[in-house]
C-alpha cells in the first residue's frame, strides 16, 4: 500500500496578501510561515519530493525533508493574466470571465484556462503522470500547492472541491488499484 503525503506549503507574503504568484516569483516563506513549517510532524522515513518552488523546498527542509527531490510535475498551474493579481482586483477589473478561467482550469477536460496560462486538461495531465508514476507502496511526502493537491484530490477520489490552508495536510492511501482518502485538514503539528 501506498500512502501520500500532500503538503502544502507553509505561508508565504503572497498568501498573506491572497494574490496568485507569477510564474517566475520564488517567494519564501514567512516568519509565521518557518514557525508553521518546523512544527510539521511528517513520516521521516518517506521519500520526499517537493515542487520546485524556493516556499515548498523550505517547507520541506524545516519538516526534516532538507535533501527532498524537487519534481517539475508537483508546481503550481500557470495562472497566466491572473498571476500578481487578487481575486477582488480581478473580478473589479474583469467581472465573471476570471471565474469562468479557474473553473476551467479545475476541471481535468477543459481545455481551455486563463489567458497565458494552463489548460485544466494539461494541467490536471501532469499531475495525473505524477501520480502514476508513484512507488507502489511505502510513504511518499509532496511538499506543493493548493492547485496541485486539489488536482490530486479530483483525480483520486473525484473530490470536486476542499480548502487546504498553508501547511496543511492530506493523506491519501493507494492499494489494489483505488485511492482513499484518510486526512483533509489543516497543518499536522
Amino acid at each position: 500500500m501506498l500512502t501520500l503525503w500532500l503538503v502544502r506549503h507553509a505561508p508565504t507574503l503572497p498568501n498573506a496578501e491572497r494574490r496568485y504568484p507569477h510564474e517566475d516569483e520564488d517567494a519564501g516563506l514567512s516568519g509565521e510561515g518557518r514557525a508553521l513549517a518546523a512544527s510539521l510532524r511528517l513520516p521521516p522515513q518517506a521519500l520526499a519530493l517537493t515542487s520546485p518552488s524556493r516556499r515548498t523546498r523550505e517547507t520541506a527542509a524545516l519538516a526534516g525533508f532538507p535533501h527532498a527531490a524537487p519534481t517539475p510535475a508537483l508546481a503550481e498551474a500557470r495562472f497566466g493574466v491572473m498571476a500578481g493579481q487578487t481575486w477582488a482586483e480581478l473580478e473589479a477589473r474583469l467581472g465573471d470571465l476570471p471565474r469562468s478561467w479557474i473553473e476551467a482550469l479545475a476541471d481535468p477536460a477543459a481545455d481551455h484556462g486563463p489567458p497565458g496560462g494552463e489548460t485544466g486538461r494539461t494541467f490536471h495531465g501532469r499531475v495525473q503522470g505524477w501520480l502514476e508514476a508513484l512507488p507502489s507502496g511505502g510513504e511518499v511526502v509532496a511538499c506543493t500547492h493548493a492547485g496541485v493537491i486539489l488536482a490530486a484530490l479530483r483525480l483520486t477520489v473525484g473530490l470536486r472541491a476542499a480548502e487546504v490552508p498553508p501547511g496543511g495536510v492530506v493523506i491519501l492511501k493507494r492499494a489494489s488499484g483505488g485511492w482513499w482518502l484518510t486526512r483533509l485538514g489543516g497543518p499536522l503539528a
